[in-house]
């Protein structure tokens, strides 16, 4: 289970090894945005992302055997290059399984931690069971993107950090693909404030979270075409699912086009480098899509790891405005 004494157990075990993040602000977003805009700069976090805080507290949680066995991971990149800098810091060795089309800069940062790399075609293969193969064979302990508990109380972390900041929040927004950051942020906000409304934000195209939601069930979608590669994964979680199901007041769905002008404003406005995965639940406010009401509102920026062709298309598109 996922409880708030899970989340705290974990902030005592990852200080130190990840970041306190900064809570920054900006009038100018907030103008646009027509609400009080906080957002939880996990762009700044170690290894560029968010997933440092679930993969920190799932090695360090291991027993010595199992860190002298080592560890494996199926990721599209931030929990790949996480998972490599805990295991490099644990000193036990790492498996990361990678989709070919990864972004080159989180393949290069990944390989830089010295991981053992293995490719697999996020379109023939079966992302879990390339994995699973890998594992049984090699012996290697699992350490999964999304659903685990362990995994899902790292990433609460950033939840409970964000209300000790801003207490007052009347929503708190996170992007969402399997859905650990979601479960994570979301077990701890309504643990501590029960009366926030708490936002799962997902590409339109990439909406299976939505779909499941809308279903009570979980759905499945096809290899979704999106910009954000970081919320790519085709359905929720078995274990996140019910904690996302119970504690979404909304899922939200934003376009290509609303992430890359959120982008495009963050960075030439407020100064902040967000990747387009760590920009969709910025971009639902930015857009307005947060029911009326909403007026203190958080927002996790989950990663800054641009690939440099994404960059390149927001600096030529914001020079051809």
């Amino acid at each position: 289970m996922l409880t708030i004494d899970l989340i705290k157990e974990a902030a005592a075990r990852i200080a130190g090894r990840v970041h306190r993040t900064p809570v920054v602000t900006s009038r100018s977003f907030n103008e646009v945005a027509g609400c009080e805009v906080f957002f939880k700069c996990e762009n700044l976090q170690r290894a560029g992302a968010f997933k440092a805080r679930g993969a920190t507290n799932k090695i360090l949680s291991l027993t010595d055997d199992e860190k002298k066995r080592g560890v494996i991971a199926v990721s599209s990149g931030n929990h790949a290059q996480a998972v490599a800098l805990a295991s490099r810091e644990a000193g036990t060795r790492a498996v990361i399984c990678l989709p070919e089309d990864a972004p080159k800069m989180k393949v290069a940062a990944t390989r830089g931690y010295g991981a053992d790399i293995r490719f697999f075609n996020r379109h023939k293969d079966d992302r879990d069971a390339f994995g699973r193969e890998i594992a049984e064979r090699e012996n290697l302990v699992m350490v999964p993107a999304y659903d685990d508990y362990l995994i899902m109380a790292g990433q609460g972390t950033c939840g409970l950090e964000f209300l000790e900041e801003v207490p007052d929040l009347d929503s708190m927004l996170t992007p969402c693909s399997g859905g650990g950051l979601f479960a994570g942020v979301s077990t701890a906000a309504k643990s501590i404030k029960p009366s926030i409304k708490c936002f799962a934000v997902e590409p339109e195209t990439a909406n299976d979270t939505q779909q499941s939601v809308a279903k009570g069930e979980r759905v499945k979608i096809s290899p979704p075409p999106t910009i954000a590669d970081g919320l790519r994964v085709q359905t929720p979680g078995a274990l996140t699912f019910p904690i996302t199901r119970a504690n979404a007041d909304d899922v939200l769905t934003v376009s290509d086009d609303e992430i890359l002008a959120t982008m495009r404003f963050m960075l030439f406005r407020m100064k902040l480098l967000v990747e387009p995965s760590g920009a969709a639940a910025a971009a639902a406010v930015f857009h307005r899509k947060v029911p009326n009401g909403s007026r203190k509102v958080g927002v996790v920026l989950s990663g800054g790891n641009v690939d440099p062709e994404v960059l390149t298309r927001v600096l030529k598109e914001e020079g051809e405005s």
